[in-house]
């Protein structure tokens, strides 16, 4: 088990429903990152945007992304994740992908399509939430709106950092802001969003604000918004055990279940 795990965050633009160019950027910024990480983050939809368009981007578990996201992992030893549009059994899913340095891959189909934007007419919702155990660190993996649901990211499992990809807009940012630091809060947990930046192929325009927080809410992360940037974030396993133990809150959690 690590104590520490460095985790890169890339906050990048993204070219609308072009896979080839974007997997070209993301190389390239990958292979800017100097200093040696355990995890990079790629935001949601990484690979087109947030397009509702899935036939024209969608690839199978077996295309080109996949096997890109492996390579790329393998030759760092490096775990990567983010989300893109997958196609199978007949339906598209916003799947987060969780790639191992080993090449493993398991995923997170993101649960809370968001209806504003007609997402829920295109995509199937997933049903089941993902635990990643990786160099001793429980992870859990979440997509955008997931964020505004916090019964969803409640913390029964002890996990030690929630993951947000995202494609949030620059006009409801400050509900991100809030959200991201009141998952860490009420979580006991690390928390990072990776958000994009620049405008999408509908004139949305989207300022970034990725961030992390540790378990008390406080920012640990660097990164500057509305422009394209990369930073590196230490998370430390003695700092969540030092405040669980302390303050205790995690022990007075409700029980109850989700149907």
């Amino acid at each position: 088990m690590q104590n520490q795990l460095s985790v890169a965050l890339i906050q990048s633009n993204l070219v609308w429903e072009n896979p080839e160019q974007n997997r070209i950027n993301f190389s390239q910024k990958i292979n800017a990152i100097s200093k040696p990480v355990d995890l990079i983050i790629l935001p949601e939809m990484f690979t087109s945007g947030f397009t509702m368009h899935a036939a024209q981007v969608s690839e199978a578990m077996t295309g080109t992304t996949v096997s890109w996201m492996r390579d790329l992992a393998q030759q760092n030893q490096v775990a990567i994740t983010g989300s893109l549009v997958i196609a199978d059994q007949n339906a598209f899913y916003n799947r987060l992908l969780f790639v191992m340095p080993d090449g493993d891959v398991q995923y997170y189909d993101k649960k809370h399509t968001f209806t504003l934007a007609g997402e829920d007419r295109v995509y199937k919702a997933g049903k089941k939430p993902l635990i990643v155990d990786y160099r001793g660190w429980k992870l859990k993996p979440l997509v955008c709106y997931d964020l505004r649901f916090p019964v969803w990211a409640r913390n029964t499992e002890d996990y030690d950092a929630l993951i947000y990809v995202a494609n949030w807009p620059k006009v409801r940012i400050s509900a991100w802001d809030a959200l991201l630091k009141a998952r860490a809060i009420e979580n006991m947990s690390y928390c990072i969003g990776v958000n994009r930046v620049g405008l999408d192929g509908n004139n949305y325009e989207y300022s970034g604000h990725s961030a992390a927080y540790d378990v008390l809410g406080e920012r640990i992360d660097y990164m500057l918004p509305n422009k394209e940037a990369i930073d590196v974030v230490t998370l430390y396993k003695n700092h969540i055990s030092k405040y669980r133990e302390k303050l205790g809150f995690l022990k007075d959690r409700d029980t109850f279940s989700l149907k």
